[in-house]
């Protein structure tokens, strides 16, 4: 439940970031007064970099993770099998730290070293669960599936609106969607709704200002 609940939480921040990002981006060209098919090109190659940029990171940060969780696994596993007697001490010693009885300890490690010991001491030790060490593909797919979905909210409002319109069209739909994600966020961690939701459209709408006015100021120049 805590992994699911967890990827749960990476996909809504993947999509936030989708959808500030890209609409950041569009705001900031619309700001130079370009043109319709200047919008749409912009915003696909937002969507396009963005995706690949948080599929290779995500897939990186992962692969970086699991490697590190093999290495611990199979150094445990080693010590088991040259060092059993140390190993039951320390199991019998985290369960004393946790608030078990010393002699029920010591029968509780001798029970666990009879039939998993690995996975006992990769959750107590290592709070790694053997059969549910990281996947960095799977990782890269939501992460790169999350950002698209995220990025098409900006991309359908340009591509609906009339072009007289996309700014503030662009920024309504981001202003609800980003409530969408902040409250869903905050549900998953069990945090107040309100501020995350103020915190996410602040956000949202500051980073957009930025670059409109940015896009206001460079277009002005070239021009």
């Amino acid at each position: 439940m805590g992994d699911r609940l967890n990827w749960l939480r990476a996909a809504v921040l993947g999509a936030n970031d989708g959808i500030v990002s890209v609409a950041g981006l569009l705001i900031g060209v619309a700001g130079a007064s370009a043109s319709a098919g200047a919008l749409l090109t912009a915003g696909v190659a937002g969507i396009s970099a963005g995706a690949m940029s948080m599929a290779v990171g995500e897939y990186v940060s992962v692969s970086a993770q699991s490697d590190s969780e093999r290495a611990m696994l199979a150094l445990e596993r080693r010590e088991l099998a040259q060092i059993p007697d140390q190993e039951r001490d320390e199991m019998a010693l985290m369960l004393e730290e946790l608030g078990v009885r010393a002699e029920t300890a010591r029968r509780a490690a001798e029970e666990i070293h009879e039939n998993d010991a690995l996975s006992a001491h990769a959750q107590l030790e290592l709070n790694i669960d053997p059969e549910a060490t990281s996947n960095p593909f799977e990782a890269a797919w939501a992460s790169c599936l999350a950002f698209t979905l995220g990025g098409l909210v900006p991309m359908l409002a340009v591509l609906l609106a009339p072009h007289a319109w996309v700014v503030p069209v662009v920024v309504a739909s981001v202003v609800l969607a980003l409530m969408l994600t902040g409250a869903v966020s905050a549900t998953l961690g069990k945090a107040p709704v309100p501020r995350a939701v103020l915190r996410n459209v602040a956000g949202g709408l500051v980073a957009m200002a930025i670059t409109f006015g940015l896009g206001r100021l460079f277009g002005a120049t070239v021009g």
